[in-house]
């Protein structure tokens, strides 16, 4: 195990049995280590017993933030878990878009209530009307236009995608209801979500999401890669992956390198556990929208078939905890990668984590499993912590 405490501003190897932890590194109060005992031990306990390569958590408290981690970052040479180390954040990604849109609705640019045949006039059609689906549907997943990553036999008969080769293949299919009247969670509204900002500035959406967010946060290790960049470039950790088999003799593969242009809007980004809770500590604490923006993107509808005791907003969601306590965020999985960055709504309190795996053997369903046990040991523990 590595922690330490600071204060900030504001392949296709097989996979080597998991080191459970390193040498313990202080660099804070006895009394405020003690303070994260709960965490750490369930750090430790997604490794040993959920027999995951790494895990890394980043705990903020205003000022304060704590860092921790067990396992590995690479099962071949051992090294451990950094705190600058970038991995993929699949659907937190929707977080950046929606905050680019409302950002873009806030100056007059486009609104919510416009439809997708407005601004991306004959793309939605066939089994979908494209005049019926407003970017707010997009946003909070009301749309019904069928989720692309559903039709994997389709993706797969090409090794790189465009974002107009998705929705061509959600259109191609029955939508889940009549828009509006539903929720399904569908990576192609935000597809187009992407799209249509790019239309509305003129301007690709990595470039949008780095001059909105990235540059004046200073979030260095954050970026939507280019052009379908299968690598992660700046530190990272391997990437493992059982391919979503269950058992546990599973054989592992590295998926580190990997074409990010299925997933572009929807789930393609790269970051690091402080930028995350320095990124979401701005957003929940209403310093990245105006008042009624902010109000459109914490507007919740019921979900369906996704994280228990869940409701979404726009590109955000909240987790009701076992204690009463809800926390609002965003996870993402993608093949050997998933993460959760969830925190108090004013962004004070927050904590994000991240498995370089994705598949659980022992005590959790998946890793979302030790995800709630961890926001339960800092949102639950006691009044106030």
């Amino acid at each position: 195990m590595h922690q330490h405490t600071t204060r900030t501003d504001s392949g296709l190897p097989g996979a080597e049995p998991p080191k459970a932890a390193g040498a313990v590194s202080e660099s804070a109060p006895a009394s405020s280590a003690n303070d994260h005992e709960a965490i750490r031990r369930l750090l430790q306990q997604a490794v040993t017993q959920g027999g995951l390569p790494g895990i890394l958590a980043e705990v903020r408290d205003g000022d304060r933030q704590w860092f921790g981690t067990a396992g590995v970052a690479d099962t071949r040479t051992g090294r451990e878990r950094s705190q600058h180390d970038r991995f993929r954040i699949g659907s937190i990604s929707k977080t950046f878009v929606a905050t680019v849109v409302l950002q873009l609705a806030a100056e007059g640019r486009l609104s919510l209530d416009d439809t997708v045949e407005q601004w991306l006039p004959g793309v939605v059609h066939g089994h979908h009307d494209g005049a019926g689906v407003t970017i707010r549907m997009l946003l909070n997943h009301t749309s019904g236009i069928f989720n692309y990553t559903d039709d994997q036999e389709a993706l797969n008969r090409h090794e790189t995608h465009t974002p107009g080769s998705l929705v061509q293949i959600a259109v191609s299919r029955p939508p889940a209801f009549t828009p509006g009247s539903g929720w399904a969670y569908s990576n192609t509204n935000y597809v187009l979500a992407g799209l249509i900002t790019e239309r509305a500035t003129g301007r690709g959406l990595a470039e949008e999401i780095a001059e909105r967010i990235s540059r004046p946060l200073g979030l260095t290790g954050t970026y939507l890669p280019h052009g379908g960049d299968p690598a992660i470039h700046g530190p990272h950790s391997r990437h493992y992956t059982k391919l979503f088999r269950t058992d546990p003799d599973a054989p592992v593969h590295d998926a580190t390198e990997l074409d990010s242009s299925v997933f572009w809007a929807a789930g393609g980004m790269i970051s690091t556990a402080g930028d995350l809770n320095r990124f979401f500590g701005a957003l929940l604490g209403g310093r990245m929208l105006p008042p009624d923006q902010q109000h459109d993107m914490f507007t919740t509808v019921p979900t369906r078939d996704w994280i228990s005791n869940a409701a979404y907003g726009l590109g955000v969601s909240s987790v009701g905890l076992p204690c009463g306590r809800t926390v609002w965020g965003m996870g993402g999985a993608l093949f050997g990668s998933w993460s959760y960055t969830y925190g108090a709504r004013g962004g004070e309190q927050l904590v994000t984590t991240n498995v370089n795996g994705d598949w659980s053997d022992g005590g959790w369903d998946d890793p979302i499993g030790i995800f709630t046990d961890l926001l339960q040991a800092k949102f639950c523990r006691r009044s106030g912590s």
